[in-house]
C-alpha cells in the first residue's frame, strides 16, 4: 500500500512538473552531472582499478572479478535494488528525482565505455593504453588520474545534489542502517565505502579471486587521494565558493545607527536575543545576524565605528534559507538524517 501510494504521489508529482522550464532545466542539470560522475569512472578511474568507495567502487571490485560484466552493469544490479528497498520503506520522503539519477548513471557509463575503447576485450581489460586510442593513458601519473577523476566525480555528484537528487548507491545504505542500526547517517555511508574500499585493497590490492599478482598497497593510497579531493569539490561545488557568515554581535548597547545601518545599508534583517554576562551580571542583548562573506569586512567595520568595545563572533553558516539568501529545498529531497 504504502509503495503504491508513493508511486501516485510521484506520476502525480511528475506531471504537474514537466510543463515547467524550471523543472526541465533541473533535469538538465541532473544529466549533466550523472555524466560528469561516468566520465571520472570511465576515464579517470576505472581504467586505474582505483576504487573510491561507493556502488561504483564495488561494481569495479566485481568487474575486477567477472571481467565480462561491464561496471555500469554492476551499477544496476545494486541500485535497483536498492533503490526498491528504499521505495517501500521510505515511501515519499524517497525523490523521484534520486531514482531517475542512479538509473541513468550507469547507462552513461556503459555507453562510454563503448565509445572511448575498441574493442569488446578492451572494455573487459579497461586497458588505459587503449583509451581513446592511448590519447589519455596515465598509468605514469596516478596521482593526476586521481585527483582528475576525484575533481569530476565531486563537480557531478554536486550538480545533481544542488538539484534535490542523489545518485543513490551508499546513501540509500545509509538511510537503511540510519532506519534499522540507528546510526547516523554520515556515520553508515562511511562505514559502507570503508569495506568497500577494504574489499578493492583485498581484491586488487592483493590479488585476492583475481589472475596475476595484485596491484598493491600504493593503489589504495590513490583511492584515498581520489576521495578526499571528490569530497572537497563536491562540498565547493554544494556550497560555493562563499559561504554566507553568521556573526553574533554583543554590545553594552545597541545604537540606533547599527540598526539603520542593518536594516537599510545591509538590507538584512536581525535578531535581538536576551543574553546576561557572566562577569558583569548585566543584562545585555545580542544580534545574531547572517551576511554574505564579502560584507564581513564593512560589518567589522561599522560595528567598531558604533561601538569600538563591543564583542564580536564570526563563523560559518553552512546553509542559510530564507528570504535574501537560498530557498527552502523542496519536498523530493534524499533525506539525510
Amino acid at each position: 500500500m504504502k509503495l503504491e501510494l508513493n508511486i501516485e504521489k510521484l506520476t502525480s508529482s511528475a506531471l504537474e512538473s514537466v510543463k515547467s522550464l524550471k523543472w526541465w532545466s533541473s533535469i538538465g542539470q541532473i544529466v549533466l552531472g550523472c555524466f560528469f560522475v561516468a566520465v571520472a569512472f570511465v576515464v579517470f578511474i576505472n581504467p586505474y582499478n582505483m576504487v573510491p568507495g561507493g556502488i561504483y567502487g564495488l561494481a569495479l571490485v566485481l568487474h575486477n572479478l567477472f571481467p565480462s560484466i561491464q561496471v555500469g552493469t554492476f551499477g544496476y544490479m545494486f541500485d535497483v535494488p536498492l533503490i526498491c528497498t528504499a521505495l517501500i520503506l521510505f515511501g515519499g520522503t524517497f525523490g523521484g528525482r534520486t531514482i531517475f539519477a542512479s538509473f541513468i548513471t550507469p547507462g552513461i557509463m556503459n555507453l562510454l565505455d563503448y565509445l572511448v575503447y575498441p574493442s569488446r576485450a578492451a572494455i573487459e581489460a579497461l586497458d588505459p593504453a587503449q583509451l581513446l586510442g592511448g590519447q589519455i593513458n596515465l598509468s605514469e601519473h596516478l596521482m593526476l588520474a586521481a585527483i582528475i577523476g576525484g575533481c569530476f566525480s565531486g563537480v557531478g555528484v554536486g550538480i545533481v545534489i544542488r538539484n534535490n537528487a542523489a545518485t543513490g548507491g551508499t546513501d540509500i545504505t545509509g538511510m537503511l542502517l540510519h532506519k534499522f542500526a540507528k546510526m547516523k547517517f554520515a556515520n553508515g555511508v562511511l562505514l559502507s565505502d570503508a569495506i568497500i574500499v577494504l574489499s578493492g585493497l583485498i581484491v586488487i590490492g592483493f590479488g585476492v579471486g583475481i589472475d596475476g599478482p595484485g596491484a598493491g598497497v600504493m593503489l589504495s593510497l590513490y583511492s584515498g587521494v581520489c576521495i578526499f579531493v571528490n569530497a572537497k569539490v563536491l562540498g565547493y561545488t554544494i556550497d560555493g565558493a562563499s559561504r554566507d557568515k553568521l556573526l553574533y554581535i554583543i554590545c553594552e548597547k545597541h545604537s540606533e545607527e547599527m540598526r539603520n545601518y542593518i536594516l537599510h545599508d545591509l538590507d538584512r534583517g536581525g535578531t535581538y536575543l536576551k543574553a546576561k554576562g557572566m562577569y558583569t551580571d548585566n543584562d545585555k542583548e545580542m544580534i545574531f545576524l547572517v551576511v554574505s562573506r564579502k560584507e564581513v569586512r564593512n560589518v567589522q567595520q561599522k560595528i567598531k565605528e558604533f561601538d569600538p568595545h563591543s564583542f564580536v563572533v564570526v563563523t560559518d553558516a553552512y546553509d542559510t534559507f530564507g528570504q535574501g539568501f537560498k530557498p527552502f529545498p523542496q519536498e523530493d529531497g534524499m533525506p539525510t538524517e
